[in-house]
């Protein structure tokens, strides 16, 4: 008899409804929906009367029926995340921020991955379009045309009618990074330059170009690499970009430097020169980008730029439910400012001709091992 008399209790109390938390304080269910649902109709409440509302409906066990609400307001509350990956270092914390704002603000999401399938991604979008969703927030993906639904695009750098961009500044991080290598006496430096289906790629690069310009520093063919892979994810592990570190010194082209497109093309990088016997950043300085949570455990730890990926997914989530909203107007872009985090892999450049011949012994060694 008691466990019966449990479970009914159980279920009495899960079937507790908000005209029952109403009756219990003695307010109109209209004002209490205002206030457990945080809308703009309740701020001509008292906080005693909100403090009593939450007291009863968490004493009643109160469990709003999410369901119910969508049909009376026509709304799902509900947006689509869209990603290039999802269990990459840079996409898994973009979207942990936004998950993190929406969690706070009620609201649910649906996530879908493309891997860079353009069919993929326009039968995605159209899936969430008929879950309801409210809005997108995409993540590295260039959107092409005007979306009909509210969008934020997270690194997808074309200008498009609707959408507005948050990405890194990234003139500024890449004259920290140039500028740091140059301080350090750095002129034969190495780029990792990013692949074709990553967004980020073309703004990076045409920033490398025009710094390198400015600082003086001769960009050499010879010492640029393109993290290009025939299944599309040479920058999503860093074993994809051992291959393209390893190019680097078939070449046999003296560098002192490299600037990696980033923080996973820079760890293959450290480990592949590690491989065939040079020291970083003795013989050769390794800068990255990103920050990455395993850019400060890598041995030697990481020197990079950072971009706060947890915090553009917060600023994501907060700009596209403005919008769906309508408490702000629309912006095209936002410039999230770049940070410098220099740590141990990098240091003042060799003297060229000894890090040539270093370099060149080095390239003799790949082969002996095996490496080339």
């Amino acid at each position: 008899m008691t466990a019966r008399k449990d479970q009914g209790e159980a279920e009495h109390a899960s079937a507790v409804t908000l005209k029952a938390v109403a009756r219990h304080v003695g307010l109109t269910p209209g004002t209490v929906s205002a206030v457990l649902n945080n809308s703009p109709a309740c701020r001509s409440v008292p906080e005693r009367t909100k403090t009593r509302i939450f007291d009863a409906a968490r004493e009643l066990n109160y469990k709003p029926n999410y369901l119910a609400r969508a049909l009376r307001v026509k709304r799902t509350y509900t947006i689509g995340v869209i990603a290039a990956e999802i269990g990459d270092p840079y996409g898994s914390v973009v979207i942990s921020g936004v998950e993190r704002y929406l969690r706070a603000k009620d609201f649910f999401y649906l996530t879908v991955v493309h891997r860079h399938d353009a069919d993929l991604l326009e039968s995605y979008a159209q899936l969430l379009l008929e879950r309801g969703v409210e809005g997108f927030i995409t993540i590295d993906t260039s959107i092409t045309q005007p979306p009909s639904l509210p969008a934020v695009a997270v690194a997808g750098h074309r200008s498009v009618p609707g959408v507005t961009n948050i990405s890194i500044d990234h003139r500024t991080a890449v004259l920290y990074a140039l500028q740091h290598l140059a301080e350090l006496g750095h002129r034969e430096i190495a780029f990792m330059k990013g692949p074709l289906i990553s967004s980020d790629t073309e703004d990076r690069w045409n920033s490398i170009l025009e710094v390198a310009r400015e600082l003086g520093i001769r960009i050499q063919p010879e010492l640029v690499v393109e993290l290009n892979d025939p299944d599309g994810c040479a920058a999503s592990a860093p074993e994809y970009s051992y291959p393209f570190a390893k190019e680097l010194l078939r070449r046999d082209r003296p560098f002192t430097a490299l600037f990696a497109y980033n923080d996973n093309a820079a760890i293959a990088a450290i480990r592949m020169f590690q491989d065939a016997g040079l020291r970083v950043p003795e013989d050769v300085s390794v800068v990255g980008f990103d920050d990455i949570q395993a850019a400060a455990y890598t041995n030697p730890t990481l020197t990079t730029v950072r971009q706060p990926l947890e915090r553009m997914g917060e600023i994501a989530a907060s700009t596209l439910l403005d919008q769906i909203e309508k408490r702000a107007d629309y912006v095209a872009e936002i410039a999230i400012e770049p940070e410098f985090v220099a740590r141990q892999s990098t240091c003042a450049a060799p003297a060229l001709r000894m890090q040539s011949a270093r370099l060149g012994t080095h390239s003799e060694s790949l082969s002996a091992k095996g490496l080339s």
